[in-house]
């Protein structure tokens, strides 16, 4: 039986940076604080745990006063930051370079043109889109999906009120970590309803670190008999990229360790191929296939 981990699997530049801080800090000793889940893993937040690292929400640091606290990869909105400044406390922004650039031509287009609308493709609630957001004082308008677009065009909008007037300026953005097809179907569907008189402007900043690895993976599946995708079930990355590796192979199953592999997928199998999302750590990955290496099943 060959196994083959996938070599564009495993952390993006940000959640490596990101945690490497994190290591880093937790040397010195003393407590740090990370705001949020630091990775869409449970089992690297558990052995950042071990190390001393202490997962907080929003809630618990409106608490907290002149501790150190980790600003994950995703990013924060201005208030987390006037929050810090209130509190005397002490940021370590590892929030990612694409990430954060993002939010400056956001926040830098809302200051010139406060009545224009923002829409920003990406998931409600995501870390990454609260941040976002937040660069327009709450005004930008997220699509989740080309269905959500539709919605928000519709006479009656949306169901929490809200709709796009293609009378008025557009200017749309994506979350880093969203489908570069799907990003150009809404810029295709807006083109064609936007007002002869409103501006409107699309502006690609889609990670291609993480969009690249959706053909990546895709070739990955078709290579082998079984697929095992390794990830967190909260991961949003790794949501899109296990439905890519189901579509194009069928005998392909999400787990979250090596606890989880069923012994009746490896019946005569002789090719399985290990991959996962962009907060999948490749060591969890190496456990998997040891786990099948050393006869476990």
């Amino acid at each position: 039986m060959q196994i083959e981990i996938d070599s564009g699997s495993g952390f993006c530049f940000g959640v490596t940076t990101a945690i490497s801080k994190a290591e880093e800090e937790l040397a010195h000793g003393g407590t740090l604080y990370c705001l949020g889940d630091i990775v869409h893993n449970g089992m690297e937040c558990e052995r950042l745990r071990q190390l001393g690292l202490v997962t907080i929400g929003h809630d618990e640091l409106r608490q907290l006063h002149g501790v150190k606290v980790l600003l994950r990869a995703h990013g924060e909105p201005p208030e987390t930051y006037a929050l810090a400044r209130e509190n005397d406390i002490e940021i370590i922004d590892a929030t990612c370079p694409v990430v954060l650039q993002l939010q400056k031509r956001i926040k830098t287009q809302y200051g010139e043109n406060p009545q224009a609308q923002i829409v920003i493709f990406g998931k409600n609630g995501h870390a990454e889109v609260l941040g976002l957001v937040g660069q327009t004082c709450g005004q930008a308008i997220v699509v989740e999906c080309f269905a959500d677009l539709e919605r928000l065009a519709s006479p009656g909008g949306r169901a929490d009120g809200r709709r796009l007037d293609f009378s008025r300026d557009i200017y749309l953005y994506s979350q880093t970590t969203k489908s570069l097809d799907e990003f150009h179907r809404i810029i295709t569907y807006i083109q064609q309803h936007i007002a002869p008189g409103a501006t409107f402007r699309s502006f690609d900043t889609i990670c291609r670190q993480v969009a690249n690895r959706m053909p990546n993976i895709s070739q990955f599946a078709t290579r082998h008999d079984l697929i095992l995708f390794v990830c967190g079930r909260k991961s949003s990355n790794g949501k899109v990229l296990f439905g890519e590796c189901l579509r194009v192979n069928p005998n392909s199953h999400l787990i979250e360790g090596p606890d989880e592999i069923d012994p009746q997928w490896l019946q005569g199998v002789t090719t399985i191929g290990i991959c996962g999302a962009t907060s999948t750590p490749k060591w969890l990955m190496e456990q998997c296939r040891d786990a099948i290496s050393r006869g476990g099943y």
